[in-house]
């Protein structure tokens, strides 16, 4: 009998998924509700720019290179990787902005002019992220988290001690850099995973190795490259693929998902991955008895932000913005304590702007910028095309501020995107854009689990492990296929 599986959702995780399995001989059709591939890292065109939808940072690029030789690819057949300098530039209040180099000595000089010896303090710092960078990875980034003997065991207790799980980053960072700069570079990559800097775990300064040792990359094509990679993988190896396509309905009968409905059709399955939104198709699809969590689970879960986006074409290019920077001009604990805590607009928001047209003259007309614009806010908010106009004038100003450029009059494309767009598109459990916060009660074995009660139903993606991020999406995949492969 021909071994066959049925993939809902072609985001990262999904098509990873379908790709190995794929390359085990197995037979497999992807079903999507949009109308390409890459889930929140899909792509779209207007006006002569291109504008990648989601993920805009690459990080960890030997941790991607390795999915791609676990596929039995090389990445480099698929797309070239060029290391930003500066990785990214921050801009401050009061003080002039701030770039931070790619070199790692010219880094340390740059900590050395925030206070004195911040460089070796950065260095040391550094050294204990790469310790749990690596720890994490070998010990529980891989794990489908369906065992508690999985991470249960003396050597990863002892690998616990050392990833000082029970302190928080921001007391890690604060514990050993005075200076304000410093503390909010280093307290930045957490900034969406979905707790305030003292509520996620020191575990999670393996961001910092990530993003100050390895580097910030930019993929030739934009970020949607991965996608397109996976899809062309996907091709070649014998799977279908239906866009437009969404899932309807699910008939179960002897503890199995039995037939499901696809667009207009119904379809028997023999093996069903989600990759799509694992709350939704659990609480919306599937029948109650079947269920492996209820509502009162879900809405006991904390999430990580949303994102109210602009992707914005200027009809000049921006002087002073680099390929990613940072406007982190206000108070990083006020507008954290609106995600987190009060869950309401923030009044004066840090956001982020990501100039691909910096680096990549593809993705926009000559002598224009292509901008794509973030702002985390709450999830589940209400998000009124008044309210998004707020903010982009608000954005507009502060650019202004900073590089003395008012792009006002000089938007040629507009497109904004926020809380309502990501249910529409995704089915995003109240329109979260970064899944579940990545606090100590839903990490490794906590998060939702990749097996439904259901013997043939299993999940992959942001809301299960290992959690959100590209990265992460790929082994996702990676891990739900194992488990498939090895139940046999």
């Amino acid at each position: 009998m021909t071994k066959s599986v049925d993939v809902i959702g072609a985001g990262l995780s999904g098509l990873y998924a379908a790709c190995y399995l794929a390359k085990q001989g197995y037979q497999v059709n992807v079903y999507e509700k949009n109308e390409s591939e890459g889930g929140r890292g899909r792509v779209f065109e207007a006006e002569g720019f291109t504008f990648d939808m989601g993920p805009s940072w690459y990080w960890m690029p030997e941790l991607i290179d390795q999915m791609f030789t676990d596929l039995g690819e090389n990445r480099s057949d698929y797309y070239e990787l060029t290391r930003l300098d500066p990785a990214y530039q921050v801009f401050w209040n009061s003080e002039a902005p701030t770039k931070l180099p790619a070199d790692f000595n010219e880094l340390k000089s740059l900590f050395d002019s925030f206070e004195d010896n911040g460089g070796e303090k950065l260095e040391q710092f550094l050294q204990d992220a790469q310790t749990k960078y690596e720890i994490a990875i070998d010990q529980f980034l891989f794990k489908p988290g369906l065992k508690w003997k999985e991470i249960v065991n003396l050597g990863v207790f002892k690998s616990a001690l050392k990833l000082d799980v029970f302190k928080s980053v921001d007391k890690d960072v604060s514990n050993r850099f005075t200076s304000s700069r410093a503390q909010a570079i280093l307290n930045f990559p957490v900034l969406f995973l979905g707790e305030m800097p003292n509520r996620i775990p020191s575990l999670y300064t393996l961001m910092n190795y990530a993003d100050l040792k390895l580097g910030t990359w930019y993929p030739d094509g934009g970020m949607a490259a991965i996608g397109k990679a996976l899809k062309k993988i996907a091709d070649n190896n014998g799977v279908k693929f239906h866009f437009n396509t969404p899932l309807e309905k699910v008939e179960c009968s002897d503890n199995k998902v039995s037939q499901i409905k696809v667009g207009d059709h119904w379809k028997d399955t023999q093996q069903l991955i989600v990759s799509a939104d694992y709350h939704h198709i659990e609480q919306d699809l599937l029948p109650a008895q079947y269920r492996t969590y209820d509502e009162k689970y879900w809405d006991s879960r904390k999430l990580a932000p949303s994102a109210l986006i602009f992707y914005l074409g200027i009809d000049q290019e921006v002087p002073i913005l680099t390929h990613h920077n940072l406007f982190f001009d206000e108070d990083l604990i006020a507008h954290g304590k609106t995600i987190y805590d009060s869950k309401s607009w923030p009044e004066a928001p840090l956001f982020y702007v990501c100039a691909p047209s910096k680096t990549d003259k593809n993705v926009a007309p000559a002598n224009k910028e292509n901008l794509f614009v973030l702002i985390p806010v709450a999830p589940d908010l209400d998000d009124s095309s008044e309210i998004r106009n707020k903010y982009l004038e608000i954005v507009i100003a502060r650019i202004k501020k900073h590089t003395g450029v008012d792009i006002a009059d000089k938007i040629i494309y507009k497109r904004d995107y926020c809380i309502s767009d990501f249910k529409s598109d995704y089915n995003a459990y109240k329109g979260n854009a970064y899944g579940l916060a990545n606090t100590l009660r839903q990490t490794a074995n906590l998060k939702p689990k990749i097996k439904s009660i259901l013997n043939n139903l299993n999940y992959c993606g942001q809301l299960t492990v290992p959690g959100p991020g590209v990265p992460p999406a790929l082994i996702s995949g990676q891990i739900v296929a194992n488990h498939i492969i090895l139940s046999k």
